[in-house]
């Protein structure tokens, strides 16, 4: 049990080095250790770097409401301060993958074309369109949330976090990973995902769910509802977009997933928490 434990904690503190900007460094990064098989098992926490994102997303954006005076537009800035929080936390890592889906697919209808312009750095007009739109997007969603309900603002925030980390593990075990395994940011995910590290992610994904419902009462049940609902739709659309359009999955794709289904998430969470209001 106690070296079950250890594992566990190596395998999430992988999870944190690679999935966010958070330093593992010096005698802990030795303590942790590296190979692509823990790597691959890490990915079961991702929905657990999305509880550690959320938590910081919504720290900012409580503690701003709270240093703010009480204006109609203080809402927007807590939004804005939160979002940049994220980006910073995270690197841009997902939003990034969305850009170069975004170029790829919009630039070209062949795959081989396709996946190419993907494996380019440079974000083209395409993908910067989409990063704006995104982004704005979520801003606003996370302000109108909050002008209905502060708390639940921040508790629908922090599990669109989780909840959109999910969904990919679900794309990894369905798809086929696609493009150059070997230069591609989804090469220790490349392998398709095993049982128990698919189990591990939904688990993170059901306490977090279970800890919502908890602090907010079983009346917003709804909210956890439409967010889930939202972001399933999303997910389904997006998947049958890259089986169709390219194959099966790259590591840009799955940063275009979190991204997507993380807004969807918050529009189902607003929808339904506007029938509460």
């Amino acid at each position: 049990m106690r070296a079950w434990f250890i594992q566990g904690v190596r395998h999430w503190l992988l999870a944190v080095q690679f999935f966010t900007r958070i330093p593992i460094t010096g005698a802990l990064a030795g303590w942790v250790g590296y190979s692509p098989a823990m790597l691959r098992a890490s990915v079961a926490h991702f929905p657990a770097m999305g509880l550690l994102v959320g938590a910081v997303a919504a720290g900012v954006f409580g503690v701003t409401m709270a240093a703010l005076p009480a204006t109609a537009h203080t809402p927007l800035v807590a939004a804005a301060l939160s979002t940049v929080a994220t980006l910073l936390l995270t690197g841009g890592f997902h939003e990034d993958g969305l850009a170069d889906v975004v170029d790829g697919l919009g630039g070209s209808h062949q795959r081989d074309r396709a996946l190419e312009i993907m494996k380019d750095s440079r974000v083209g007009a395409f993908g910067a369109m989409a990063l704006v739109a995104v982004l704005l997007t979520k801003v606003a969603l996370l302000a109108a949330l909050a002008s209905l309900h502060l708390g639940a603002a921040l508790g629908a925030m922090g599990l669109a976090h989780v909840l959109s980390r999910s969904w990919p593990l679900l794309t990894i075990r369905l798809l086929p990973h696609v493009g150059d395994a070997a230069g591609s940011k989804s090469k220790p995910l490349a392998d398709q995902i095993s049982n128990p590290a698919l189990r591990g992610g939904f688990l993170w994904l059901f306490g977090a769910s279970s800890l919502y419902l908890y602090a907010f009462s079983a009346t917003h049940l709804v909210v956890l509802l439409g967010m889930l609902l939202g972001s399933a739709l999303a997910w389904v659309h997006l998947t049958r977009l890259l089986h169709r359009r390219l194959g099966g999955f790259t590591g840009d794709g799955l940063g275009a997933t979190q991204q997507v289904t993380e807004v969807c998430a918050l529009l189902g969470a607003l929808a339904a928490l506007g029938q509460l209001a």
